[in-house]
């Protein structure tokens, strides 16, 4: 059986994980607590582990895919990312009024964008701006 350093480069070599989920994997692999606490600060230490750098690159992600601010929030929080690395990963991608804007032309404009920006979680006052812009200009 590998120790929980190894099965730490193990996970992460297949993915980015954040150390809550490195941490729930481990004590579901049934690892001492004791160890899981020592494998996670050398996996830190070694820069294996970063969860700001797990956070920038999912929020990334999902902004290129015209996610919102609370859906990209709701899913790093799902992760076990702290809030203030949450909020420095949303700091990195582009706003959210620019990715609904983004998302609204790509699909034509008009209700079905608002439909669209409303399921990804869009507050309605983005939606509301976003969707009234091409009627002003």
């Amino acid at each position: 059986m590998p120790d929980a350093f190894g099965a730490i480069v193990d996970a992460l070599a297949r993915r980015d994980l954040t150390a809550a989920e490195l941490e729930r994997r481990l004590e579901q692999a049934g690892f001492d607590p004791a160890a899981c606490g020592d494998a996670l600060g050398r996996a830190t230490d070694a820069g294996y582990l970063d969860d700001t750098r797990v956070a920038v690159e999912r929020a990334r992600r999902l902004s290129e895919r015209g996610a919102s601010d609370a859906a990209i929030r709701a899913e790093l929080r799902r992760r076990g990312v702290a809030e203030d690395r949450a909020d420095a990963a949303l700091a990195a991608v582009a706003p959210e009024a620019e990715r609904a804007a983004q998302l609204a032309a790509r699909l034509g404009g008009g209700a079905r964008a608002a439909r669209a920006l409303l399921r990804k979680g869009y507050p309605e006052e983005v939606v509301e701006r976003t969707i009234r812009r091409p009627i002003a200009e």
